[in-house]
């Protein structure tokens, strides 16, 4: 890593307050992240590109914030794609992190995290992986996500299929199964369906449920990350005390890694010029047609908790 370096220009960007904290408490500087951002380019922008960005940005005293939509400072030679947003009626117009030069720019903005969809451009019939994003009931509980993991790659084995998996920078672990020529509606059921089978294979420390008051002290195996969500890349920095990036493990090693190991700090070491994440990522597959059919049988977890509370609410009116 080039911590270190007091150059204020790289690239045609110039940089400030390089020697700031980038938040409060988070105890790395702006040029720390620059730095790391710089020296890791080569791993990042492929998991970034032609992706739809989505940052999450960090000011001295203020909560972090997710910026979709480029400011209207941002220089024109930033690579980008307009998309319509169902959501807030209007298009979008997303940073694509395609090159360093676009990276470094975010990085002086204090862009920390980098957030993608499953899929590429504008079009988002046609998602590239399918995630299980697995969520504990507390920071303290990372075994019970190496246990919830280990099942899911059973399930995953069970159903043909294989993935990579890597921290999520927080207290997680976020499962990717490389997939091929399915439309978006199929991928989101075949995830729908990993995850019940999880659950089933072990429902005392493996759960679905949406609401968390629902779950019980249980690892959350969320399948909800298909269409429009987002996912933090591998790589990214995290908004959290120390900058902890969301890092790829092989499966082996899941019982012997804390997330909290990994940081801007430490990350540029341990790889040693190494791209663990592309060289575990297995090749697209065909998602099998009974996991699909499965998944269809499987209501949206929050959709079904929205009509719930909704019946909840009723019942309370009576």
């Amino acid at each position: 890593m080039t911590a270190g370096r007091d150059d204020h220009e790289r690239d045609g960007i110039s940089f400030s307050h390089l020697d700031q904290e980038l938040f409060d408490g988070a105890g790395v500087t702006k040029h720390e992240l620059v730095d790391y951002l710089d020296v890791m380019a080569d791993r990042l922008i492929p998991v970034l590109r032609d992706r739809p960005l989505s940052t999450i940005r960090v000011r001295a005293g203020q909560a972090p914030f997710m910026q979709k939509n480029l400011p209207s400072y941002a220089p024109d030679w930033i690579p980008r794609v307009d998309v319509w947003s169902h959501a807030s009626q209007r298009t979008v117009s997303y940073a694509l992190g395609n090159d360093r030069r676009t990276l470094l720019w975010f990085a002086n903005q204090r862009a920390v995290e980098y957030h993608v969809p499953l899929s590429a451009g504008e079009d988002w019939r046609y998602p590239t992986h399918a995630v299980l994003d697995l969520d504990p009931p507390t920071a303290d509980r990372f075994d019970q996500v190496v246990r919830v993991a280990l099942l899911a790659r059973r399930v995953l084995r069970e159903s043909g299929l294989d993935g990579a998996v890597k921290t999520s920078g927080s207290k997680g672990l976020h499962i990717y199964i490389p997939v091929r020529e399915e439309i978006v509606e199929d991928v989101a059921a075949a995830t729908r369906a990993l995850a019940a089978r999880v659950e089933r294979l072990d429902p005392g420390v493996a759960t679905t449920a949406f609401l968390r008051e629902e779950r019980a002290g249980r690892v959350l195996v969320d399948a909800s990350r298909a269409g429009g969500a987002t996912v933090v890349a591998a790589y990214s920095p995290r908004a959290r005390p120390g900058l902890p990036v969301s890092f790829p493990v092989a499966w082996a090693d899941l019982d012997r890694i804390t997330p909290a190991e990994f940081t801007i700090r430490t990350v540029p070491q341990i790889l040693d010029g190494r791209d663990p994440w592309a060289q575990a990522m297995p090749p697209p597959q065909r998602l099998p047609a009974d996991l699909v059919a499965e998944g269809h049988r499987i209501p949206i977890a929050r959709v079904a908790a929205m009509h719930a509370g909704k019946r909840r609410k009723r019942g309370a009116g009576a």
